[in-house]
């Protein structure tokens, strides 16, 4: 059996006489389709176009309403940024008294300049050292050979499995130990060590890679570290792209270590710096929801135009990392 599609008509099986298994002479034995079977399909071809803009247009009206679902939180956020205290929860997305005092008086009750601030550098110090050094970490496994590599990198793998709240503790007493409690280093200071899940996802794209270019610049003069340096990752920049921003927002909004480590305002980032406010003007507080609406409109803002910024190189390097293992 083989398939035939004619010009116009759907995608579907078509029988067709098989040839015969002696000497072809003849080509009487091939199934010629009558008018009236090609009429058939014909008509089957034309329903099928007719209805292709009709199943386009509701699969564009459900990504329409589901795009609405998951950004109405944000829009209603920001909406009541705009309106004073007793409007705050009228539910209404356009603000029946706009008003930008929020905005002054944020940055009056708080210092939240200097949150960003210790957010941006804890974000900038923690997306690079994880980047530098899971991508050390999964060169080594992509494309070196060695005795007992599968099962150490199953071994990786394995430590994703477990908790957080299982290495908590010792790591709470580690870093006490050498005196950094109380300080922004534990928040960003373990990312030298790499992360299971970014060398999976780096060593998955590097086994893509060809090797024979590596080979060549070996056999050119250059060292190890050259091909890793100067020649892996210019090559990785998409999955590289995915790690950093990946890092970028898990640590922009980390709220646990910071809970954990920080004690001084002085030293609090974003997401410290909110539930502190969410303290002192929401619940058991002085119920100024508005001040606490603005804060989090302010600390959205720079994950936002991250992913506008990188939105490309997260999809391609999303795509690419699972081609070979």
């Amino acid at each position: 059996m083989s398939r035939v599609l004619p010009h116009g008509a759907p995608d579907r099986e078509y029988e067709v006489d098989p040839l015969p298994s002696g000497p072809l002479t003849t080509l009487d034995s091939i199934r010629v389709p009558n008018a009236r079977e090609l009429r058939r399909r014909s008509d089957a071809g034309a329903a099928y176009r007719r209805r292709r803009p009709i199943v386009r247009g509701l699969v564009i009206a459900a990504l329409v309403v589901l795009g609405v679902v998951f950004a109405y939180p944000f829009i209603w956020l920001v909406s009541a940024s705009f309106k004073p205290r007793g409007e705050v929860f009228d539910n209404r997305l356009i603000p029946k008294t706009f008003t930008f005092e929020n905005y002054i008086t944020v940055w009056q009750e708080a210092p939240l300049a200097l949150w960003l601030f210790n957010t941006l550098l804890v974000t900038v110090l923690a997306a690079v050292t994880v980047t530098i050094s899971s991508a050390m970490v999964a060169w080594g496994f992509s494309y070196f050979r060695f005795r007992g590599r599968g099962a150490l990198f199953g071994l990786v793998l394995a430590s994703m499995m477990l908790p957080g709240a299982v290495t908590m503790i010792p790591t709470f007493l580690i870093w006490n130990a050498l005196g950094f409690v109380g300080t922004l280093v534990p928040l960003w200071a373990g990312n030298l060590f790499a992360s299971a899940f970014y060398v999976f996802l780096l060593r998955q794209f590097m086994l893509g890679l060809p090797r024979d270019l590596f080979e060549a610049a070996r056999v050119d003069g250059a060292s190890q570290w050259a091909l890793f340096w100067r020649i892996a990752l210019p090559l990785c920049k998409p999955a590289l792209a995915v790690t950093l921003v990946f890092e970028v927002q898990a640590v922009w909004t980390d709220l646990m270590r910071a809970l954990i480590y920080l004690r001084d305002s002085s030293t609090f980032t974003i997401p410290r710096g909110l539930k502190s406010l969410v303290d002192a003007f929401g619940f058991g507080g002085e119920w100024h929801w508005e001040i606490i609406v603005t804060a989090s409109v302010i600390a959205t803002i720079p994950m936002i135009i991250v992913f506008f910024i990188g939105q490309r190189q997260i999809i391609q390097g999303v795509s690419t990392s699972g081609l070979k293992g």
